[in-house]
Protein backbone atom coordinates (compact mmCIF):
# COMPACT_ATOMS: atom_id res chain seq x y z
CA UNK A 1 0.00 0.00 0.00
CA UNK A 2 1.11 3.49 -1.17
CA UNK A 3 0.11 6.35 0.97
CA UNK A 4 0.10 9.47 0.07
CA UNK A 5 1.89 12.34 1.71
CA UNK A 6 -0.23 14.60 4.09
CA UNK A 7 -1.65 18.17 2.89
CA UNK A 8 -0.92 20.87 4.64
CA UNK A 9 -4.18 21.28 6.24
CA UNK A 10 -4.19 17.70 7.26
CA UNK A 11 -1.17 18.51 9.07
CA UNK A 12 -2.59 21.67 10.49
CA UNK A 13 -5.65 19.61 12.10
CA UNK A 14 -3.35 17.00 13.64
CA UNK A 15 -1.60 19.54 15.35
CA UNK A 16 -4.65 21.30 16.80
CA UNK A 17 -5.98 17.61 17.51
CA UNK A 18 -2.84 17.09 19.61
CA UNK A 19 -3.30 20.47 21.25
CA UNK A 20 -7.08 19.76 22.06
CA UNK A 21 -5.60 16.61 23.65
CA UNK A 22 -3.05 17.70 25.22
CA UNK A 23 -5.01 20.84 26.96
CA UNK A 24 -7.95 17.49 27.98
CA UNK A 25 -5.28 16.22 29.53
CA UNK A 26 -4.48 18.95 32.19
CA UNK A 27 -2.62 17.96 35.00
CA UNK A 28 -2.59 13.91 34.07
CA UNK A 29 0.68 12.70 33.16
CA UNK A 30 1.16 11.71 29.81
CA UNK A 31 1.99 7.79 30.93
CA UNK A 32 -1.27 7.59 33.38
CA UNK A 33 -4.03 8.81 30.09
CA UNK A 34 -1.61 6.78 27.48
CA UNK A 35 -1.86 3.60 29.92
CA UNK A 36 -5.43 4.03 30.52
CA UNK A 37 -6.14 4.53 26.57
CA UNK A 38 -4.43 1.74 26.06
CA UNK A 39 -1.55 3.32 24.10
CA UNK A 40 1.86 3.94 24.33
CA UNK A 41 3.75 6.86 25.85
CA UNK A 42 5.15 7.58 22.85
CA UNK A 43 2.25 7.17 20.74
CA UNK A 44 0.26 9.81 22.54
CA UNK A 45 3.10 12.24 22.64
CA UNK A 46 3.36 11.73 18.98
CA UNK A 47 -0.10 12.84 18.78
CA UNK A 48 0.22 16.03 21.32
CA UNK A 49 3.14 17.24 19.42
CA UNK A 50 1.59 16.72 15.71
CA UNK A 51 4.50 14.20 15.05
CA UNK A 52 1.22 11.72 14.17
CA UNK A 53 -1.21 13.95 12.02
CA UNK A 54 -3.75 11.26 11.62
CA UNK A 55 -4.01 8.74 14.47
CA UNK A 56 -5.91 5.75 13.83
CA UNK A 57 -9.63 6.17 14.92
CA UNK A 58 -9.64 3.66 17.83
CA UNK A 59 -6.92 5.45 19.55
CA UNK A 60 -9.47 8.24 19.25
CA UNK A 61 -11.94 7.29 20.86
CA UNK A 62 -9.83 5.67 23.48
CA UNK A 63 -8.79 8.82 24.19
CA UNK A 64 -11.92 11.01 23.90
CA UNK A 65 -13.18 8.24 26.64
CA UNK A 66 -9.96 8.40 28.76
CA UNK A 67 -9.87 12.34 28.89
CA UNK A 68 -13.98 12.87 29.09
CA UNK A 69 -13.93 14.67 25.51
CA UNK A 70 -16.86 13.44 23.35
CA UNK A 71 -16.03 12.80 19.94
CA UNK A 72 -17.92 15.35 18.42
CA UNK A 73 -15.86 18.11 20.14
CA UNK A 74 -12.35 16.27 19.07
CA UNK A 75 -13.93 16.09 15.11
CA UNK A 76 -14.70 19.60 15.52
CA UNK A 77 -11.04 20.79 16.46
CA UNK A 78 -10.01 18.62 13.63
CA UNK A 79 -12.30 20.16 10.71
CA UNK A 80 -12.03 23.88 12.14
CA UNK A 81 -9.30 25.78 10.52
CA UNK A 82 -8.51 29.09 12.63
CA UNK A 83 -7.70 31.13 9.55
CA UNK A 84 -11.03 30.20 8.11
CA UNK A 85 -12.10 31.87 11.27
CA UNK A 86 -10.30 35.24 11.38
CA UNK A 87 -12.08 35.70 7.69
CA UNK A 88 -15.80 35.40 9.01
Amino acid sequence: MVRHPLAPEQIEAGRRLGAALRSARAGRSPVEVALAAEISPETLRKIETGRLPTPAFGTVVRLSEVLGVPLSELARVWRTDPALSKAS
